[in-house]
């Protein structure tokens, strides 16, 4: 198990995932001709939103955004209140914009994923909780949609093994499936990538990564501001103020510094071999979850390269959201913010335009369904959530674990099989030493 060991998924299948064209469109994974339903060449696409929170809605908009002839036409959360917050707020972008707005099918509970399925949509946003995306993920490929799929996809091994058996599924049926792992879309970090992969560094090294913030929200359920969540069950209450909970999350590490492993496996044209890591709960408030406050994880990746991994929710710390590469005849650094350069023997700093990657992550989609070339990020999302999931499991543990183990020998699946409103799933703050490697 702590043998390092070449990962499931070589470098040259890897980097064809990751291949980009030169207009900066990202073409990974291409299914064949042939796209299910009648959305190819067609002048409207109808969406349906599955998770009506933040990120949902946000989606949702950068979704409209992108190209004509999208309609947002049915809706779907746990919470009713979501739902019809959803409403309200995509009904005053189609007004401001002066888009056309169907009549729009509102669900809720915990089975309105599946109405939304149901109600004649071309297309899915996947963003409720990550611990719900393999089921989701899942019914909607079995229901022939495309899909934009939030990040990350799971939050545990046999959450992985789901999701990667349906993106391979999507594939065959020729189903688009773009994630939100917008740095892929990103101009900035296309043209740095582009002279990575082209040997404009030499032979990478090594390398860091960062998602150090001051912290995120917490929901109490007597919060004046929302009163019906003083009404919901536990459990429900648990998956308002999901952020916190291992089991529905992830922890940060998955959640949010997903980004900046993805951008490493991205560089290195795969993922790593073997993890050691570190961290655990310093700065949270007793009884807020049970997920840390900060990690520290090394991954070495097949060529032998070492690349220190750190994320970290402080509060008034010094943020920093970056990427450093090291290569033999330079170094690269990158950010969210457009910066990306390169210095050494063939230096590049870029200055090229700047579109929202968050919304040409969506015209790449809607282009590649119109087009009948659908694009398949499925199995690459996934072998960057499950390096997330890697480096938490060897920190959680103490244990240095390898990729090959992740991805055939866990059995980890920390998602309850059936969910329902009642009484709430509080597993114990892990602790090194006594965490069991599963």
């Amino acid at each position: 198990m702590n043998t390092p060991q070449k990962p499931d998924l070589s470098r040259r299948d890897f980097v064809k995932l990751s291949a980009v064209t030169a207009s900066g469109t990202i073409l990974a994974g291409l299914a064949g001709n042939r796209v299910m339903g009648a959305t190819a060449g067609s002048d409207k696409i109808r969406v349906g939103v599955i998770g009506c929170g933040g990120r949902g809605r946000g989606a949702a908009k950068n979704c409209l955004a992108s190209s004509p002839g999208i309609e947002i036409v049915a809706l779907g959360d746990l919470f009713q209140a979501q739902v019809d917050n959803a409403e309200a707020d995509i009904k005053k972008y189609t007004t401001q914009n002066k888009l056309t707005q169907p009549a729009i099918q509102k669900f809720s509970g915990f089975d309105n994923y599946q109405k939304v399925l149901s109600a004649n949509v071309d297309m899915v946003i996947l963003a409720a909780p990550p611990g719900f995306r393999p089921t989701h993920f899942e019914a909607a490929v079995n229901a022939g949609k495309h899909i934009f799929c939030e990040k990350p996809v799971a939050v545990d091994p046999a959450g992985i093994r789901q999701f990667i058996a349906a993106a391979k599924k999507s594939k065959e049926k020729g189903l688009a499936v773009v994630a939100g792992t917008q740095r892929r879309h990103q101009a900035s970090y296309l043209e740095l990538m582009k002279r990575i992969h082209g040997g404009d560094m030499g032979e990478l090294v090594g390398g860091q990564c960062y998602w150090n913030g001051q912290g995120i929200w917490f929901r109490q359920k007597d919060d004046p501001k929302t009163p019906w969540v003083a009404k919901v069950s536990e459990l429900e209450w648990q998956c308002w103020n999901w952020y916190h909970w291992d089991w529905l999350s992830g922890d940060q590490i998955v959640e949010q510094h997903v980004h900046n492993l993805d951008a490493m496996n991205w560089a290195f044209g795969g993922p790593p071999v073997k993890f050691t890591g570190m961290g655990g709960r310093q700065t949270r408030d007793d009884g807020k979850g049970n997920i840390w406050d900060h990690f520290a994880v090394e991954m070495e990746y097949a060529n032998g390269a070492r690349v220190m991994s750190m994320c970290r929710h402080t509060p008034k710390s010094t943020p920093r959201v970056a990427e450093r590469f090291v290569g033999t005849k330079g170094v690269a650094d990158s950010t969210q913010s457009n910066l990306a350069v390169i210095k050494g023997a063939k230096p590049f700093s870029y200055s090229g335009p700047t579109p929202d990657p968050y919304v040409v992550e969506h015209t790449d989609l809607i282009a590649s369904i119109r087009k009948n070339q659908p694009l398949n990020e499925g199995e690459q999302v996934a072998m960057s959530t499950l390096t997330a999931i890697g480096g938490r499991m060897s920190a959680y543990t103490g244990r240095e674990i390898s990729w090959s183990w992740l991805m055939s020998g866990s059995k980890l699946d920390i998602f309850p099989k059936q969910l329902r409103a009642g009484a709430g799933i509080f597993p114990p703050v892990p602790m090194p030493g006594k965490y069991e490697l599963v």
